[in-house]
């Protein structure tokens, strides 16, 4: 019996020549990965030095040591004037630092007293939709820990998914998921700032939040608990997405505080979230964004939050 083999069809060949051909195509990806991946290490290597550079700056305007430093979300800048001031230092006065653009956030670095304690504080905090790198929105973390910050007291204003929470609702955060698509810990480490591979079992202090806790029952201040998700921004959301988000575990959504917080546990620094819910987020009652409201919103709360971190500071260690 014979067997007659089948005729193969000739395979295709994918055309490289020109800038659309696969292999060219690929190759320039390659290529664009590994400059992106250079110029990232190459700014994280010279990180230690811009840290040092930007904290002697701010040293020469001051004679506040910090042990606390305070990170003031949208809404909240008005907090700094609880503080004895010694020195108001513009960002633009500070090398290697960038400029807040956003609503409602002044961009200064204010050090003094709080509560009796030294602290530094971000009169208006940098966000990852405001087009910078994760590197220089969380920079200013790394120049309070330079300037000897050891605790890390961060404020934000967030949507609330919980159906138990209420606009003007203080939040003690116990947990995040990042979902902002970038981490500030990405690319070559250095040691003299913080391990490789930090443990993120306890990013937010449990010492600290009882502590707040201890502060807001004794005030009859409500503080709740929830954990954060953090996106991208600067859109707010769609109806699918709180529903997926809040699926997924989160009880508020923000678009800031988990960069400050990964640097901040990578540098060995306590953390206290507290988030004010500016606005409700319910897929199936979703309103249009009023963005004067939410500001509106996080400075009602703000008295209630000033007297629980000035107490908060005084209880402090």
């Amino acid at each position: 019996m014979i067997v007659h083999a089948r005729a193969r069809r000739p395979r295709p060949r994918l055309s490289t020549a020109g800038f659309g051909g696969f292999r060219c195509c690929h190759h320039l990806l390659e290529c664009l990965a590994f400059e992106i991946s250079r110029g990232k290490t190459t700014r994280l290597q010279g990180l230690y030095e811009k840290i040092q550079s930007a904290a002697e700056a701010v040293r020469k305007r001051t004679r506040v040591a910090p042990r606390y430093g305070v990170i003031l979300g949208t809404g909240l800048g008005d907090l700094a004037d609880a503080m004895d001031v010694d020195a108001t230092v513009p960002y633009s006065d500070i090398p290697h630092f960038v400029s807040s653009t956003t609503v409602g956030h002044k961009g200064n670095f204010v050090l003094g007293t709080l509560g009796g304690r030294p602290v530094v504080t971000m009169q208006g905090r940098l966000h990852y939709y405001e087009g910078y790198s994760m590197l220089d929105v969380t920079f200013p973390v790394r120049v309070m820990r330079a300037l000897g910050v050891e605790e890390l007291i961060v404020f934000n204003a967030v949507g609330g998914m919980n159906p138990h929470l209420d606009l003007g609702d203080i939040v003690a955060v116990t947990d995040h998921i990042n979902l902002m698509g970038d981490n500030p810990l990405i690319g070559w480490n250095d040691d003299r700032l913080g391990d490789r591979f930090p443990d993120m079992s306890e990013p937010y202090t449990c010492t600290c939040r009882a502590r707040a806790e201890a502060v807001a029952i004794e005030l009859g201040i409500p503080l709740r608990r929830g954990v954060l998700v953090a996106v991208a921004g600067p859109n707010l959301e769609t109806a699918a997405e709180y529903r997926f988000l809040r699926r997924v575990g989160a009880d508020i959504v923000g678009m800031s505080m988990v960069p400050e917080t990964l640097v901040a546990v990578h540098a060995k620094m306590r953390v206290l979230g507290l988030c004010v819910v500016t606005d409700l987020c319910r897929p199936d009652a979703l309103e249009p964004a009023d963005i004067p409201r939410i500001i509106a919103t996080a400075q009602s709360a703000e008295p209630r939050l000033r007297k629980l971190i000035v107490e908060y500071l005084k209880r402090a260690a």
